[in-house]
């Protein structure tokens, strides 16, 4: 099934569902200071093509607040990354932070050749049916950068301004392979400390972290299970549409072309997957986006520091930064 059938599908979930109107240029929207700011905890169901699933989703901020900052995460990662950033943005977002279906604590898909990018943009579309923003501000890591390019390259997409963390338009097939590969790993652990040690190393191109910041993304990264062993809290089969197509360069230009919203792209200075040479050819194409590259960083920038968040903030908040 193609990109064009899902998002008709989706649209068809959506009952009752209208466009909004979107804020002017340059118009900003009131704080809403006062409110909880504590992170809250909700679903919703989605329809994929051999049944249905549950997403889970964080919500940060005022919950009657019309101006959404969506964050979707990586392709191993949670919706519970972004907590230090939902938490600095909360004063002027309704926040929201998905598991992506197979990660955290969403649902597993039974058939694991349905975890592709089209089945995650309808899911996602899903969740804007639910929570109708009336402007929609999207950040997308890696993967949650793939599926936010997908809606903002179609025709009245409801996307106003789009983050891109380290990831493009072009995938080379080393890193695709290379990425199937430790995906598909399945290691287990008898203590947390000895799942955080991994998660270091693995993670390490995320650039310096607190210990702090480790723990709580081990937190979130892991589970115990039925043994009392701790494992990676996502589906092993993610890996599978990996495995099972041959390795070849992704060009995804036509879809960065028709994306109209503006656009920042942060990239790890040190990142494999997102290149200079494509950074640099994102400012020149499509929406010409503004481009930020993170000294000391790979793939892909973690988002905890205060200075990262600031540049994600400005940008959104149509600030200067000092």
């Amino acid at each position: 099934m193609n990109l064009a059938h899902w998002i008709e599908r989706a649209k068809r979930w959506l009952t009752g569902a209208r466009p909004t109107p979107r804020t002017s240029a340059g118009e900003s929207a009131p704080r809403h200071d006062g409110h909880p700011t504590e992170m809250r905890t909700d679903h919703i169901m989605c329809v994929g093509p051999h049944g249905i699933h549950r997403m889970v989703y964080y919500e940060w901020g005022d919950p009657t607040n019309p101006k959404v900052l969506l964050c979707v995460h990586g392709l191993t990662r949670t919706g519970r990354d972004f907590d230090e950033l939902a938490r600095a943005l909360a004063p002027h977002y309704r926040v929201i932070c998905p598991d992506v279906v197979g990660r955290g604590l969403s649902d597993w898909l039974t058939v694991k050749t349905d975890y592709t990018i089209p089945l995650y943009v309808s899911d996602l579309f899903t969740l804007l049916g639910k929570i109708r923003p009336k402007t929609l501000h999207w950040l997308g890591t890696s993967m949650g950068g793939l599926i936010g390019m997908t809606l903002a390259a179609q025709p009245m997409s409801p996307i106003d301004k789009l983050v891109l963390n380290d990831v493009g338009p072009v995938l080379s097939a080393a890193s695709l392979e290379r990425i199937g590969r430790y995906v598909a790993e399945t290691p287990h652990f008898a203590t947390q400390e000895e799942a955080e040690a991994y998660l270091r190393r693995i993670h390490a191109p995320f650039g310096p972290l607190t210990d702090a910041q480790w723990r709580h993304l081990t937190l979130h990264s892991v589970r115990q299970d039925v043994d009392g062993r701790w494992v990676l809290r996502y589906d092993p089969g993610i890996a599978v549409p990996f495995q099972t197509q041959p390795a070849l360069d992704v060009d995804l230009w036509a879809l960065w072309d028709a994306i109209r919203c503006p656009t920042l792209v942060l990239r790890g200075a040190e990142s494999d997957l997102l290149t200079r040479e494509t950074a640099e050819e994102m400012t020149r194409r499509g929406p010409c986006a503004k481009l930020v590259e993170i000294p000391g960083v790979g793939h892909a920038p973690a988002l905890m520091d205060p200075q990262q968040i600031a540049v994600v903030r400005d940008f959104l908040l149509d600030r200067s930064s000092p």
